[in-house]
């Protein structure tokens, strides 16, 4: 069915509507020609404008209009070339139209933006597409490395890892930037190891390098080694404090376990059972701790005083970490820490204590800006997310377009 009016525009400069019609399927078919002069000869690269007929019919999936599908018909002209000796002819090149893909850039911006938290599979349901159609698409608009020469400086570079599969450890690492405020992701590494990571910083240009502050790690030794290696002493290593507070958590953990175990088999059913509860009243904040808590901790504490010593030291060397002191400040506190704990009969803190003795100038590097991976692991955990909603994602090229789609797509393709 032609249709004889047609008020609205297609918003797409150098082109003319010649006619509008509803086929068969109820989608609009608008033929449209080029206003636009001339092209550029495939040879030499030269403005040619000798007309040399048309090429033949196009049928590009456009924006839709109305609720209904559209495609544009069109004949794009042919020119040929005067100044090369075979005289060879060239296609016009338009620029809302990507040379053999069968939509308009336009709808295929449409198709990125519908794809921000969502999935291919999703997407292509949605729009009547292929899977490869769309994954198609994404290859054409969304790159799989970084971009350097957008970015002007760095500041902050966080590296950490997450895995592929739950369960198995097919890692792979996130390197990502604290810029202004926001997150910018710079790379999805193929695994954890130290080269990898290694190469991977000595590929950052020399310009951003240098705008580099401080790089913010766990307590992997490929990470902080692979940083120190390439990016020298200018740079600062920090161990995020949050690692290093599951550690030592994690020391209390199995102490209370073990005293738990312990208690058991020592207690009555009565007795043991007044103890419910007591591991979340152990993990909470000292000051959010409940009367109720307070009291069951007591109780607790009666019955095992090595684990009241191990929670007092814990909440110690957190309120450490909490102060607004300097760097020396905070090395001192953290040392004479580690006397008290090695004085005491306390064992659960002794893989902790040889790690912080390990890696103490990186962690205390902490109190200087007070800087932490805390921006890596909430980009992580949308990382996560992303995964799970795209019930895992293996390729790592595919993750990175995936990840740089959701954090920055709307910021890049609503410009």
């Amino acid at each position: 069915m032609t249709i004889t009016s047609f008020p609205v525009e297609i918003d797409i400069p150098g082109v003319d509507i010649e006619s509008v019609r509803i086929d068969r399927e109820g989608h609009y078919e608008i033929r449209v020609r080029s206003t636009i002069s001339g092209g550029s000869c495939h040879q030499c690269g030269q403005h040619i404008t000798k007309y040399h007929g048309r090429d033949r019919v196009k049928r590009l999936r456009h924006l839709p209009i109305l609720g209904r599908e559209v495609y544009l018909i069109i004949c794009l002209p042919r020119f040929q070339c005067l100044d090369c000796p075979a005289r060879p002819t060239t296609t016009q090149q338009v620029p809302w139209h990507e040379r053999r893909s069968p939509q308009t850039t336009a709808y295929e911006m449409h198709v990125i933006l519908s794809l921000i938290g969502s999935t291919v599979e999703e997407v292509s349901l949605k729009e009547g597409l292929g899977y490869e159609a769309v994954m198609g698409i994404m290859r054409r608009h969304l790159q799989s490395k970084v971009d350097w020469g957008k970015l002007s400086r760095l500041e902050q570079l966080g590296l950490d890892e997450i895995s592929l599969k739950k369960g198995h450890k097919d890692f792979v690492t996130i390197a990502s930037a604290r810029i202004d405020g926001h997150i910018e992701l710079l790379g999805v590494l193929k695994d954890r190891k130290k080269k990898t990571v290694k190469e991977f910083l000595q590929s950052i240009p020399n310009n951003l390098k240098k705008t580099i502050k401080s790089v913010c790690s766990d307590l992997y030794e490929g990470y902080i080694n692979a940083a120190k290696e390439v990016l020298g002493k200018r740079v600062r290593i920090v161990v995020d404090r949050f690692h290093v507070s599951k550690l030592y958590r994690k020391g209390l953990d199995t102490l209370r376990k073990r005293e738990l175990s312990r208690l058991k088999e020592e207690l009555s059913e009565k007795a043991y059972s007044e103890l419910k509860g007591a591991m979340w009243a152990l993990r909470k904040n000292k000051a959010k701790l409940s009367t109720k808590e307070n009291v069951l901790l007591k109780k607790l504490f009666n019955y095992s005083p090595s684990l009241e010593t191990a929670y007092h030291l814990q909440n110690d060397l957190t309120s450490i970490f909490e102060m607004k002191i300097s760097r020396s400040g905070g090395k001192r506190r953290i040392k004479n820490w580690i006397g008290r704990v090695k004085a005491s009969e306390i064992r659960c803190y002794d893989k902790f204590i040889s790690t912080l003795e390990s890696h103490l100038e990186e962690i205390v590097n902490y109190f200087i800006d007070r800087h932490s991976s805390g921006f890596v692991e909430g980009f992580n955990n949308k990382i996560k997310v992303i995964k799970r909603r795209c019930y895992g994602i293996l390729n790592v090229d595919h993750l990175f377009q995936r990840i740089s789609l959701d954090i920055s797509g709307r910021r890049i393709f609503t410009l």
